[in-house]
């Protein structure tokens, strides 16, 4: 019935890619992978029959929600905020309108817009007549417009209804440009007829096959001593009486509308005052009798204040009984200015007429942030007397809260209990609040895992705790559009790629991120080996500070605020060991059997980084207190811990290590303590955030220079990167590099092994230094660039292996890819065009690439990927997953 399919890209270079410094013409940017709602979502909109979920939001984009984690991102030309979203139900289209009044027909299967008209006027009325392709469009003259939408093409009608034509036809006044505020298709009526409700309370039912106004109700006319009100008040279940007043009504400005019957016989209204009205639209229309008044309709308040809240929505679900009296209005607004924030349930029943009208409970739901959105479900498997819908309630920022009816009627028996307890949060893929992520890396896989084993299978083996399987809320959540849950097995059905997150309280979660839709691997809880002798129990749960992943060992190791490191053994083995470092002055170390890996208390400061080297055997760990330590996997002990701390104290902020090569060995080093010792053949480049840079020997752990390498000015320190065989362009560089060619001194032969260069990134600059010159002592850079904004965070970018360049990101949101020659840049593009996120965007530690052209990162409730080169996508040549709604019902 559905199919699910793939934007195919080309996953190879085109004939010009860039090569060197070559300007990048096609740096398009794109979204590849996104979860979670947007912060600024705000209008919700449902396909009940495809069970799907379109969230609009105030910049222009577009969230339409499955199943089995199917997500997909449409983003409108223009970021404008929408204001009328509906399915066109069951024919795989969206129709947006947004705040500049353009009308865009979505086509979800090719996940673009198929057609759009620019309105004239401001619109300020929608609707969709259930089951087909028409629309009804009203505006601020009151000019009531049909529009019809097929085979692509979106075509105006020359069917409109003018106001005047209106006011002849049911013999009222209707002012000039009196805006229609309200258009519902009157249910049964094959859209015949439709209900326009006006700004100023008139509210006409147009037939528009006969051209006539079947029925009219104008609350100004109606002055009735004996009004029927009642109160749904927070303090009693009911309050009814008839109100003797000689008070005279004016008119009474509309906010929001909805039908309170399958027939379209009863009709809710919502007023700027507060109160809300249902109309009974089956008493035969006369012109305004007073007899009448008092049965046509009865005043619902929630407050008897004179001072409320507008009505703002009105949302209804109606019970599964045959007289259809009765079900839960959903109310948002009506209440006592200055009262809690919240979406009132009313229970109401009108089974002895709707002069007999009964409100038999209220509760009134908390909200987690400000206040967007409802929208009522249909479950077309639900049975019985009670209510057949669900509640999904969106809220800011990027909050989206589901109630079914077992969890509304808890509310009703339990009112004094938190409102959350009884709802589901929409089950976001990957957590980015709830709980509050703290790093986040994309690795690559080198090595697969073993394809004829799941990832369940890897993950038990590992005696990781699994996934946690799906609540019964959650199976019960209608978002399913019939999409498989696993995706179809491949050739070489392997994991390739794996998300990595920490998360605030001590969480780590592991994702399968081969494809676009991600599969949960496990989530690893907090937990200390508190049972087993030697180990002390550490205290509360501790944030994630670090990570690091080795895709050769299938190694991951965990660094937490409390200064712990943990490591886990992803292969299965079921043998390994849990260390434990005593800091004193002999350094005891102390074994105890462990089953899932090993454990280093190291040192009581935060651990700022993590880096496995020498193919996952050994782990460095660079810590808040300037401290780096070298751990060795194999053995499950701590080969040294430097204090790098020169002339301020100064948290770790990256590291790197590179292999000097094939050198003499009897070539002899000058070290700091002023012996000599075995020529150096591995070095490690240790960056502070005050950007100073200590090499240190990777074996020994002493330092190599005598001199800590800093740039002149005083500057914030991003991160450091080793450049392999990148000569540069610079006339200083040039007269250095001739100046090493020309060495000739025993302690000058490693120059010539080696040809790499320090990339230093802070937030003013980029500064480019030689490594063999910095190991002779010259701390001078070669090479400088003045960044003319501040930078958030940088990445080198590989392309089958190769160095290809160096991304940067900066506050503001824009994204650079600089030639690693010459550091000039060869494109750019910006977050803002590309997610529409805010400026202010806190990446420091929830950024990551997988080296092949694509960034993850996070901003409040979102998660993205974004691809910065076509031929470097590496999500199996695709970009955003979306569904195919090509279901036939008439198949």
């Amino acid at each position: 019935m559905f199919a699910k399919f793939f934007e195919k890209l080309n996953p190879t270079p085109p004939n010009n890619a860039p090569e060197g410094s070559e300007k990048l013409t096609d740096l398009e940017a794109t979204v590849s992978v996104h979860y979670g709602i947007p912060c600024t979502a705000s209008i919700l909109a449902f396909d009940p029959i495809q069970q799907l979920l379109a969230i609009g939001t105030l910049d222009g984009r577009i969230k339409v929600i499955g199943g089995s984690n199917v997500e997909g991102l449409f983003f409108s030309p223009k970021p404008l905020p929408f204001k009328n979203l509906e399915f066109l139900q069951n024919q795989g289209f969206l129709v947006g309108i947004s705040n500049g009044n353009d009308i865009q027909v979505w086509d979800l299967e090719n996940r673009r817009i198929s057609s759009s008209l620019q309105w004239e006027s401001n619109i300020t009325a929608f609707s969709v007549i259930y089951d087909t392709h028409y629309m009804f469009v009203g505006d601020e003259y009151g000019y009531l417009s049909v529009l019809k939408y097929e085979e692509g093409i979106m075509e105006l009608l020359p069917y409109h209804i003018p106001p005047n034509l209106i006011s002849e036809a049911a013999e009222i006044s209707i002012p000039d440009q009196l805006a229609i505020v309200g258009l519902l298709p009157q249910p049964s009526s094959n859209g015949n007829r439709v209900l326009i409700a006006y700004e100023n309370g008139l509210i006409v039912l147009w037939d528009i096959t006969e051209d006539r106004a079947a029925l009219v109700r104008e609350f100004k006319q109606l002055q009735s001593k004996d009004e029927i009100v009642v109160y749904a008040s927070k303090n009693a279940s009911e309050e009814k009486f008839r109100a003797s007043s000689d008070k005279q009504e004016g008119e009474k400005e509309i906010r929001s509308l909805c039908w309170l019957s399958s027939d379209g016989s009863i009709l809710a209204v919502g007023y700027v005052d507060g109160d809300i009205l249902l109309w009974n639209l089956s008493v035969p229309g006369k012109r305004s009798p007073e007899a009448e008044a008092s049965s046509s309709y009865v005043k619902l308040q929630l407050s008897a204040g004179d001072k409320r809240l507008p009505v703002i929505i009105l949302r209804w679900s109606a019970k599964n009984t045959q007289n259809d009296c009765g079900g839960k209005l959903f109310v948002y607004g009506g209440d006592s200015i200055g009262s809690d924030e919240a979406l009132t349930v009313l229970n109401l029943d009108w089974s002895s007429g709707i002069k007999a009208l009964k409100c038999v409970g209220r509760v009134d739901l908390g909200l987690d942030g400000s206040f967007a959105d409802a929208i009522v479900v249909s479950n077309a498997n639900e049975t019985g007397i009670d209510d057949a819908s669900s509640l999904f309630v969106l809220s800011n920022p990027g909050k989206l809260q589901f109630y079914n009816k077992a969890s509304l009627s808890a509310l009703k028996s339990n009112p004094e209990k938190k409102h959350a307890a009884f709802a589901v949060e929409y089950p976001t893929v990957v957590p980015t609040l709830e709980p509050r992520i703290t790093v986040a890396y994309l690795y690559s896989v080198d090595g697969k895992w073993n394809s004829s084993r799941t990832p369940s299978e890897e993950v038990v083996d590992a005696q990781l705790r699994p996934a946690h399987g799906v609540t019964k809320l959650e199976i019960e959540m209608p978002l399913t559009s019939s999409i498989p849950r696993q995706l179809p097995p491949t050739k070489d059905d392997g994991i390739e790629r794996v998300l990595v997150a920490g998360y605030l309280d001590g969480s780590v979660r592991l994702w399968n991120a081969t494809f676009p839709v991600f599969t949960l691997l496990a989530v690893l809880e907090s937990q200390y080996d508190v049972g087993l002798k030697g180990i002390q129990d550490t205290g509360p749960r501790t944030a994630i500070s670090a990570l690091d992943f080795s895709s050769t060992a299938l190694t991951l190791a965990i660094g937490h605020q409390c200064g712990q490191v943990h490591l886990y053994n992803l292969k299965g083995q079921s043998k390994t060991t849990s260390s434990n470092l005593t800091m004193d002055a002999e350094q005891d170390v102390q074994f105890c059997p462990g089953d899932t890996g090993f454990q280093f208390s190291l040192i009581k400061s935060p651990v700022c980084i993590l880096k496995f080297v020498a193919v996952g055997a050994r782990l460095i760990a660079g810590f808040e207190s300037s401290q780096v330590a070298m751990l060795d996997v194999s053995s499950s002990s701590v080969l040294f811990i430097t204090d790098c701390l020169s002339s301020s104290s100064s948290g770790i902020t990256s590291v790197a290590v590179k292999t000097l090569g094939n050198v003499v060995e009897d070539t002899v080093e000058p070290c700091e303590d002023g012996t000599t010792n075995a020529y150096v053949k591995e070095v490690i480049s240790v960056l502070t955030r005050d950007a100073e840079v200590v090499l240190l020997d990777s074996s020994t752990g002493k330092k190599i220079s005598s001199q800590a390498l800093h740039p002149k000015k005083m500057s914030t320190a991003i991160s450091l990167h080793i450049l392999d065989s990148i000569t540069s362009v610079s006339e200083e560089s040039q007269k250095h590099s001739s100046m090493l060619d020309n060495a000739v001194q025993p302690e000058d032969l490693m120059q010539k092994y080696i040809d790499s260069q320090i990339l230093l990134c802070c937030q003013e600059g980029l500064h480019l230094f030689s490594l063999s010159s910095i190991i002779q002592g010259d701390i001078n850079p070669v090479h400088e660039v003045k960044l003319a904004k501040p930078c958030s965070w940088t990445s080198i970018l590989k392309n089958d292996a190769e160095n290809f360049g160096l991304v940067l990101v900066y506050q503001n949101g824009t994204v650079e890819i600089r030639s690693l020659l010459d550091l000039d840049v060869l494109g750019e593009s910006s977050l803002m065009s590309i997610l529409r996120w805010n400026s202010k965007i806190n990446m420091d530690k929830t950024i990551s690439s997988p080296d092949k052209a694509m960034i993850s990162l996070v901003n409040g409730s979102e998660f993205a990927v974004i691809s910065l080169l076509a031929f470097g996508n590496d999500f199996r040549s695709v970009t955003l997953i979306i569904f195919c709604l090509a279901y036939n019902p008439h198949s």
